[in-house]
C-alpha cells in the first residue's frame, strides 16, 4: 500500500492552530479563514460566529464567503460597484470588496452629479412647489397632487435610480482596511434576499434631493425624505458589523425651514421593516443623526419577525430611535450611548419599544450630561415591553423601566415573552464600555 501524503494533515494543524489562537484571544467577530498567501485571517470570507445574536439562528450568515474567483471583486467607482453587485436576482455568492470612497451621486464615466441633475427634464422646481402647497393657501387636510408634486416625484425616481444599489443574496460588503472605505451619497438596499454581510464601511451623507411636504403629519405638518444608509426590507439573516453611520458633513442644523418646518433631507441610518428578520447589528458607530434604527415600519409591520439583535455599538449625537421597535424579539446588550448634544444633534430618548415590542436591555451604558431625565431614555406607546438589567447611568446601575413609568401616562412593560439564547460575547458588565469600545467600532478598525 502506498504510502500517504503528509500535506494534508499539516494544512489541518495549521488551521487548527490558527482556530485555537483566536479562541483563546477572545475574538467574536467571526469565522476566521485561513489566508494562503498571508497566513493571517482573511477579512473578506469571515462569517458572522456561532451563536452571535439572532442573524447566526438556522443557517446563519455566510454572506459570499464561498465566492470563486470570478465572484470576487475590488470597487472604487459607483460604475464598479453596480457591475459588482449585477443582478438583484442572481443568487451566487459573491465578495465585494470597496477601496477607499465610492461617490454614489455620479454618473458612470465618473462627473460629479448634484440635485439639478436629478430634477433636470422633470419641471420640478422648489420655488414652484412651495408655492404650489403653501398651507395658506392649499390647506393642511390633503397631500399634495398636481403638477408639482408629479414632477417632484419624477425627479425622486432619477434621483433613486442612481443611489441606490440593490444587493443580491449571498453577498459580503467589505471597505478594504487602511483606505477610508465607504459610500457617500447612497443607499444600500437589502430587499426580499437572504445571507448579507456589509462590514468596515463608512456610509455617510444619504441624502434626499426632493423631500415630500405632508401637512397632515403631526399637527404643523413634516418635510418627508427617502433612503436610509442601509435598508433591509423583507431581508433575511443580515450581519452589519464595524461601520459608521453619519450625516456629515451636512448636519441637520443646515437644513432651512420652509413653512416652519425643517426641510429634511436625511431618513433612517440603519432601518429594518417589512418583515425582515434575523438581524446582527454589532461594534457599528452611529453618530450625527435624527431617526437612526427603526425596527418596523408600522405598528402592523409584522408577526413573528423582526428578530434582531443589537450589540457593542456606540450612539453618539443620535436624536432618536436607538432604535425605535415594534413588534419583533429585540436584545439591545453592551451598547455605549453617550447622550451628550453633538453638531446640534440633541438627543430625545434611546430606545422606544412599542407595538408589542418584546425588547430585552442589558448591560448598557448611558454617558448623560448633568440635569438629564433619565426618564427620557425610555419611550413607548404603552403597549411595548422592555426587560432591563445591569444597565449603568454615568456608572451606576439604574432601573430605567421604573424611571420611565414614575414619569409616563402609559406605563411600559417590565416583562418579556422570550429569553435571548443567541449571546456569544454577551459582557456581564457594562462598566469598561465607554472605554473599550471607542477603539474597537466602527470603521476602518478591521484589519
Amino acid at each position: 500500500m502506498a504510502t500517504s501524503s503528509h500535506r494534508r494533515s499539516v494544512r489541518k494543524r495549521r488551521t487548527l492552530v490558527v482556530s485555537a489562537a483566536v479562541v483563546a484571544a477572545g475574538v467574536g467577530a467571526g469565522v476566521f479563514v485561513l489566508n494562503a498567501n498571508a497566513g493571517a485571517a482573511d477579512l473578506y470570507h469571515q462569517t458572522l460566529a456561532a451563536k452571535d445574536g439572532w442573524a447566526s439562528y438556522g443557517s446563519g450568515t455566510t454572506g459570499g464567503a464561498k465566492a470563486d474567483a470570478a465572484h470576487t471583486f475590488t470597487v472604487s467607482t459607483r460604475a464598479q460597484l453596480v457591475k459588482a453587485l449585477g443582478s438583484v436576482s442572481d443568487k451566487t455568492p459573491r465578495i465585494i470588496k470597496i477601496k477607499g470612497t465610492v461617490d454614489a451621486n455620479t454618473n458612470d464615466a465618473g462627473k460629479k452629479l448634484g440635485c439639478a441633475d436629478y430634477a433636470s427634464g422633470t419641471g420640478y422646481s422648489l420655488t414652484s412647489y412651495l408655492k404650489a402647497y403653501d398651507p395658506a393657501t392649499y390647506g393642511r387636510k390633503k397631500l399634495p397632487a398636481g403638477t408639482q408634486e408629479k414632477a417632484r416625484a419624477a425627479a425622486q425616481v432619477k434621483q433613486a435610480k442612481n443611489i441606490v444599489f440593490k444587493v443580491p443574496a449571498n453577498t459580503t460588503i467589505v471597505g478594504v482596511p487602511g483606505t477610508k472605505a465607504g459610500i457617500t451619497g447612497g443607499s444600500l438596499q437589502i430587499q426580499n434576499v437572504d445571507n448579507v454581510i456589509v462590514r468596515n464601511l463608512t456610509l455617510s451623507a444619504t441624502e434626499d434631493c426632493f423631500p415630500q411636504w405632508d401637512p397632515t403629519d403631526g399637527s404643523t405638518g413634516n418635510w418627508n425624505s427617502q433612503y436610509d444608509s442601509v435598508t433591509l426590507r423583507g431581508a433575511t439573516h443580515v450581519w452589519a458589523d464595524h461601520n459608521t453611520f453619519t450625516d456629515a458633513p451636512h448636519f441637520d442644523t443646515s437644513n432651512p425651514k420652509y413653512y416652519g418646518r425643517e426641510y429634511q433631507i436625511h431618513d433612517g441610518a440603519l432601518d429594518i421593516t417589512k418583515g425582515s428578520d434575523l438581524v446582527t447589528v454589532s461594534r457599528n458607530v452611529f453618530t450625527c443623526h435624527d431617526k437612526t434604527m427603526l425596527i418596523g415600519a408600522s405598528d402592523t409591520d409584522s408577526t413573528g419577525k423582526l428578530r434582531v439583535s443589537i450589540h457593542h455599538n456606540v450612539w453618539k449625537g443620535v436624536v432618536q430611535r436607538a432604535p425605535l421597535a415594534r413588534l419583533g424579539q429585540v436584545h439591545i446588550y453592551n451598547n455605549y450611548y453617550d447622550i451628550t448634544a453633538l453638531n446640534g444633534y440633541t438627543p430625545q430618548y434611546s430606545i422606544n419599544a412599542r407595538a408589542k415590542a418584546q425588547v430585552v436591555a442589558e448591560n448598557n451604558y448611558w454617558k448623560v450630561p448633568a440635569g438629564t431625565k433619565l426618564s427620557k431614555l425610555l419611550s413607548s406607546d404603552g403597549t411595548g415591553s422592555v426587560k432591563s438589567s445591569g444597565n449603568l447611568v454615568n456608572g451606576t446601575y439604574t432601573d430605567l423601566v421604573s424611571l420611565y413609568n414614575a414619569a409616563a401616562s402609559k406605563d411600559l412593560k417590565a416583562t418579556v415573552n422570550w429569553v435571548p439564547a443567541l449571546t456569544a460575547g454577551l459582557e456581564s458588565t457594562a462598566k469598561n464600555l465607554p472605554t473599550a469600545l471607542t477603539s474597537t467600532t466602527g470603521a476602518d478598525v478591521l484589519k
